[in-house]
């Protein structure tokens, strides 16, 4: 069978954009003024590992180019919300810290995109949800290591 003769692939991927495009559409109107979901998503992730990253390693964990990671994190540190430090040891490099404001942001972001999140969810039940979840996850873990 080809790649042009397998429907159930087809759909499969057709209603994941299609989810996709409506959950960042409805999460995006949401969010408080002048935060977009690219930013909530680094301010998500500097608050939950509570590490450091460098500009670059932040690019590759969001599949972004280096440009496109440093425009966001220049809004975000316009905005307060990330600190960005040299590297001490090499002063190329940068590393990328969530300040209090940031981490303000993304809590004030977060209440407002709970309920979308949690009512979605509820609706579809948690068995299915964590059904899901885990074809969700291997679909990503596959796809990158495609890249590499």
């Amino acid at each position: 069978m080809t790649s042009l003769d397998d429907p159930l692939a087809i759909a499969l991927f057709s209603e994941m954009f299609m989810a996709d495009q409506l959950a960042r559409n409805r999460l995006a109107r949401a969010l408080p003024k002048g935060m977009e979901l690219s930013h909530f998503s680094v301010l998500n992730h500097l608050a939950r590992s509570a590490e450091e990253r460098s500009p670059a390693q932040l690019a590759r964990m969001f599949h972004l180019t280096r440009g496109a990671m440093t425009n966001t994190l220049n809004k975000l540190e316009w905005a307060g919300h990330v600190h960005i430090r040299p590297d001490w040891d090499d002063a190329r490099r940068k590393f990328i810290s969530i300040s209090p404001s940031g981490r303000a942001a993304r809590d004030a972001a977060l209440q407002a995109i709970a309920p979308i999140l949690s009512q979605t969810a509820r609706e579809i039940g948690p068995d299915r949800v964590r059904a899901a979840l885990a074809v969700i996850r291997e679909m990503r873990v596959r796809l990158e290591d495609e890249e590499d």
